[in-house]
């Protein structure tokens, strides 16, 4: 056994020499220290036939309902051309081509110059007289043919394995045995190049590269909450952008709540006419439809929830009558945040319009999608005594009418092809039974992860006290002067304080389980609820720390030798890659301050 003395002292020698800045760091990866340069006409073929991409960095992120203008109406028509926006139809070749063309121009187009990872003044580019060594050729092959579901998978249902490497000749192989593996592998091919001081020159240091990889987890997400703030369609589209090149696969759209209902639904037009905030701040069936194509060409999922039968107080703007305790105060007896209400659990006209509601959304939702979130988080078991048809707060009667409305809804789900999603309360706290297929989000901590697997039930990760990136912002609630004041000081919320990227990084969502149960767990989401959140400070909040998920859910806590991932060896790598977040227009926070940065490892670093 080591000494602490060189057990510190080796785990120093270690942090001298980081890994290739790849993130996430891959299964297995080895490199060398020959220099290739990379052409803007490097021949590129998929399956042995040349492919047509363009270095130009088309913008897919045009709504399909801004403007009809013929320049707009050419531009569609263009992006069409290069695959980024599939009209139709998702097809292997189309995926892969736009997935070509958007690596190719992010390494040709960003810019990158890494200054800021090198100390002053030292020779960290390569000596552009000494004889260029071109990459020649990239070879994309894949091996198996994409099933229907590849677009809209289930957790495991599409292979996301690549293998990639790099000769000292300058030829690159990418195999992959899906479309989806072949964009992981091209996310993981950007991050090789860097662009030479001289502007006009791209390489990577790195030669020859061989890359074995795949993810840990299935199940690698985002939730966004777009009820207490609204995010436009672009910022959403800028999230599935970042998601991509994190290889993260899930984007959960907690899409309405008591607060507003942003989502149109053609059949229910009162929904969203009286319950958003704005006219101007609603998602309609055709902005719901490009969120999912553009996640689905990029290996990101797109699924919606809507919470119920609590967290739905807004419904109650259009439809009174179906609505119990809506906006009730004092608010905490009848729900955790204000404005309350809970769907009538005893009534026929709930069932009526969710009926009418699913009709319309789900037939929509399900070309995209595998999954559908039916909520069931905090129903507070005060707001039936105001229920003319219960009139009771007790378990014992509120139970069998819950198992019946979930019972109900989860058919509808199922019958249009999609496989439901609850919060964690609905089995454990009202001991709910559902088929085992169903997936439970847990957010509650660890033992609520292993009392769901126990049960035999899939579970996503999103446990509090590590993946909610809304914590440590301080209450949204106001104190007024007095006795009041001095309860709430300092005013911290209720899960302060805020995730760091190193507390995320350090969670393991599989930590304390048993085999069987462990492999139970999907993965993990990144919870983003928005009290405090919204388009300006979307990107800064979120990005890198959902990075250091993100490499945990795709590599795993552990390195290929069975070690946790050291903080020293991962800052250097997710320093880089948040500099390339934000070169690829995604303003992500700093990770360190530039000294640390530039400096010798060990001037920012803490040992014993």
């Amino acid at each position: 056994m080591l000494s602490p003395l060189l057990s510190c002292l080796s785990l120093l020698l270690f942090a001298l020499h980081p890994v290739a800045a790849v993130w996430p760091a891959p299964q297995n990866f080895t490199k060398g220290d020959k220099v290739l340069y990379l052409h803007q006409n490097i021949a590129v073929t998929y399956n042995g036939a040349p492919v047509c991409w363009s270095p130009s960095p088309h913008d897919d992120r045009v709504s399909p309902e801004e403007g009809t203008n013929t320049e707009q109406f050419l531009y569609r028509q263009i992006t069409y051309t290069y695959g980024y926006v599939v009209p139709g139809n998702l097809t292997s070749k189309e995926v892969v081509q736009a997935g070509l063309s958007r690596a190719l121009a992010s390494i040709f187009h960003s810019k990158f110059v890494p200054w800021k990872l090198h100390k002053p003044g030292s020779e960290f580019e390569p000596d552009l007289s000494q004889g260029l060594k071109w990459l020649k050729t990239l070879q994309i092959t894949q091996t198996g043919q994409d099933d229907p579901s590849a677009f809209k998978p289930l957790a495991g249902e599409v292979d996301e394995s690549y293998n990639l490497t790099l000769s000292g000749e300058g030829d690159a192989k990418l195999a992959a045995v899906s479309s989806i593996g072949v964009l992981r592998g091209l996310e993981t091919f950007t991050q090789l190049f860097y662009q030479h001081s001289a502007a006009t020159f791209w390489y990577t240091p790195y030669a020859p590269v061989s890359i074995q990889d795949a993810p840990r987890f299935q199940h690698r997400g985002v939730m966004m909450d777009t009820a207490r703030h609204f995010f436009p369609v672009d910022d959403i589209l800028r999230t599935i952008d970042a998601m991509a090149w994190n290889k993260m696969n899930r984007l959960h759209l907690h899409v309405t709540d008591s607060q507003s209902w942003p989502l149109v639904i053609p059949a229910l037009p009162e929904l969203s006419e009286k319950g958003a905030y704005h006219p101007s701040q609603t998602y309609s069936p055709a902005d719901i439809e490009h969120l999912q194509k553009y996640g689905a060409q990029r290996g990101v999922e797109v699924y919606l929830e809507i919470d119920m039968p609590g967290h739905i107080g807004v419904v109650a703007k259009s439809h009174p009558e179906l609505v119990v305790a809506y906006n009730e105060l004092p608010y905490w007896w009848w729900c955790a945040e204000p404005p309350c209400g809970a769907f009538k659990l005893n009534n026929t006209a709930v069932d009526a319009l969710l009926g009418k509601l699913f009709d319309d959304l789900l037939p929509r939702l399900a070309p995209y999608a595998a999954y559908f979130h039916t909520g069931g988080d905090e129903l507070n078991k005060n707001d039936s005594m105001l229920d003319d048809g219960i009139r009771s707060n007790k378990s014992e009667v509120l139970q069998p009418l819950l198992q019946r409305f979930i019972d109900t809804q989860h058919a509808r789900v199922r019958k249009a092809g999609l496989t439901p999603v609850v919060w964690e309360e609905i089995p454990l706290e009202w001991n709910i039974t559902m088929d085992k297929s169903t997936v439970v989000q847990s957010w509650l901590g660890a033992e609520s992860v292993k009392n769901l697997t126990a049960k035999g039930y899939q579970v996503i990760d999103s446990n509090y006290n590590f993946w909610y990136l809304d914590c440590g912002r301080g209450q949204w609630l106001n104190w007024a002067n007095g006795p009041a004041f001095a309860s709430g000081y300092p005013f911290h919320d209720w899960c302060s304080p805020a995730k760091s990227w190193r507390l995320i990084y350090a969670h393991d969502p599989r930590a304390g389980l048993a085999a069987d149960a462990a492999a139970r767990v999907l993965g993990g989401e990144l919870a983003v609820w928005s009290e405090t959140i919204d388009a300006t400070n979307l990107d800064s909040l979120v990005w890198p720390r959902a990075s250091a998920a993100g490499e945990v859910l795709w590599s795993g806590r552990t390195d290929a030798a069975g070690h946790n991932r050291s903080q020293l060896e991962a800052a250097p790598r997710l320093n880089e890659f948040r500099e390339r977040m934000v070169l690829r227009g995604v303003g992500a926070s700093p990770v360190q301050m530039t000294f640390c940065t530039q400096g010798s490892p060990g001037e920012c670093e803490y040992t014993l």
